[in-house]
């Protein structure tokens, strides 16, 4: 990568100088007319060398030895900045790289390494909602580019079938089913609501008449049945599989559960306080104790969850990821405690957590509850808008960023909706390329051609694509790459509108076809690790 290189030349610099080794930061110049790239780095020599910071630029860029098909120009600017302008025969070979290989960006950092990320793993209580569909399109599109940088990714999914929630469930659905064969039934308090619930009852007496009685395993067992079927079904819809499926009743089962208090007991770390069983972690830094097991005897989510990341970890990923939403922030954190405490590694556990979702329609508010039923499903969300629009918003935004999901703005066909945008440049470069009958390989086109300011700004931001890839990577956080093809796509927009790409030069026209089709390469790439489809005509 160019930043990369110009650091290695900046590190060869200082050692044929004998100067201190320094960590050496290059970052895109806040001032282009000084130059494409900048560094401070006689600024940070200067104490060491007790010298001007000018006088350190000017030592430096006079014993550079400078590529002339990377670097045009080298300047030094006040307090004590390095800059460097990049040569066009750089960007000329970045687009002969991309055309000749359709993964350009690609790396093979995560060879040999697998990865386990968990997501969405909702119970199976109800449909999905817009909530459940940020984590499943941040799950999916993280697990993409791990792929991309060549990780052996394990999607996985994690529910629990029993506890109160299940048991809400089964006494909604028993409520129904003797509702709609008119036999009078207490509804449960705060039971489930939807009709969705209706639906499930009536299912139950085409299947089994009326011959189930109160307490009856079916009203627990086709619940859950057709409730998972459909949210695998939506899912799919988003172009999301699963590779694994873990229940939270198999740790419970197989001893798991029982195992775990066990060794947090012999180390000091459980007691018995007013019926319930907490968690010592004051112990272990915490202001204050957790709650482990309920009065009631029900666990907290802090029991189970620490069982099943402790089999996580017995399954030797080499980088394990948890997508939460917020309302895990003060549970994760003891989990982990717990597992450090048992002498468990987890410094290969990353928890993304990301803020809520507010559906916004006519620029209001839709109140939701789930409870009640009274909210937009994930379904409705994908009939409304599309499978794509959906992927995109979910991931456009930092995931520390609350996301106000605008119905209007998704549903609109024009330039105003981001993916209408992007996917619209895909589309018209496919267009551009059929018109002028080009090979799917260019091959004749003279690089040199494209000298006109815009064309060299679009080669910069395509340059730029596996920077992006790769500090997703690090960061796991994919709107970096959301951003980035907004800002390709208008690059690309407004080169369409200023520059004839098919004219009477047939050379400059080839030189052209071929810009745009590098263009393309990186958009269609970039699609594919959000998940979002490149149309070919719109």
């Amino acid at each position: 990568m160019l930043i990369n290189q110009i650091i290695q030349l900046l590190n060869d610099t200082l050692n044929n100088l004998d100067f201190p080794q320094k960590e050496i930061k290059v970052s895109p110049s806040k001032t282009p007319e000084f130059g494409d790239l900048s560094s401070s780095l006689p600024l940070m020599l200067a104490k060491d060398l007790n010298q001007n910071p000018m006088d350190i630029a000017k030592t430096i860029q006079s014993n550079m030895n400078v590529d002339i098909d990377l670097i045009n120009e080298i300047t030094i600017s006040k307090p004590g900045f390095i800059n460097f302008r990049i040569s066009n025969n750089y960007y000329y070979n970045i687009l002969k790289e991309i055309l000749s290989d359709n993964n350009y960006g690609k790396t093979d950092y995560g060879n040999g390494k697998t990865a386990n990320v968990e997501f969405v793993s909702a119970n199976p209580t109800g449909p999905l909602t817009v909530g459940h569909g940020r984590n499943a399109v941040l799950g999916d599109v993280v697990s993409n580019i791990l792929e991309w940088n060549g990780y052996s990714v394990t999607r996985e999914y994690y529910f629990n079938d029993a506890g109160r929630q299940m048991r809400m469930l089964s006494d909604s659905v028993e409520s129904r089913y003797f509702e709609e064969l008119g036999k009078p039934f207490d509804f449960p308090e705060d039971g489930y609501e939807g009709s969705y619930i209706n639906d499930i009852a009536k299912d139950i007496i085409n299947q089994h008449g009326d011959q189930l009685e109160s307490g009856d395993i079916l009203f627990k067992k086709i619940p859950e049945q057709n409730i998972f079927t459909d949210i695998k079904k939506t899912l799919k819809g988003l172009g999301i599989t699963f590779d694994e499926f873990s229940n939270e009743k198999t740790f419970y089962d197989n001893g798991d559960i029982d195992k775990l208090l066990e060794e947090l007991k012999s180390k000091d770390l459980i007691y018995e306080k007013e019926g319930a069983t907490w968690f010592k972690t004051s112990a272990l830094g915490k202001e204050q104790d957790r709650v482990f097991i309920k009065s009631s005897g029900e666990p907290t989510y802090r029991v189970p969850d620490t069982a099943y990341h402790r089999n996580k970890i017995e399954r030797n990923y080499d980088l394990i990821i948890d997508v939460f939403g917020a309302d895990h922030m003060d549970t994760y954190p003891d989990v982990l405690l717990a597992l450090e405490a048992l002498g468990l590694n987890t410094n290969h556990i990353n928890v993304l957590m990301y803020q809520f979702v507010t559906l916004l329609r006519g620029g209001e508010k839709i109140k939701m509850s789930t409870r009640k039923a009274n909210f937009i499903t994930l379904d409705e969300l994908i009939d409304e808008v599309g499978a794509d629009v959906v992927r995109y918003f979910f991931i456009m935004r930092g995931i520390n960023t609350h996301l106000n999901f605008d119905l209007d703005l998704a549903a609109d066909q024009s330039d105003k909706n981001p993916v209408y945008y992007l996917q619209y440049a895909h589309a018209r470069i496919c267009n551009i390329i059929k018109r002028n009958d080009a090979k799917e390989n260019v091959i004749d086109y003279d690089p040199e051609l494209l000298k006109n300011e815009l064309e060299i700004d679009l080669l910069k931001k395509l340059e730029q694509f596996p920077i992006i890839v790769r500090s997703a990577l690090d960061s796991l956080e994919p709107q970096s790459v959301a951003n980035y093809l907004q800002e390709t796509a208008g690059k690309f927009h407004k080169y369409y509108a200023n520059c004839r790409i098919i004219g009477e030069e047939k050379e400059l026209t080839q030189s052209r076809i071929a810009l745009i089709k590098a263009t393309k390469n990186v958009i269609n790439s970039g699609l594919s690790l959000l998940g979002i489809t490149a149309p070919e005509k719109m």
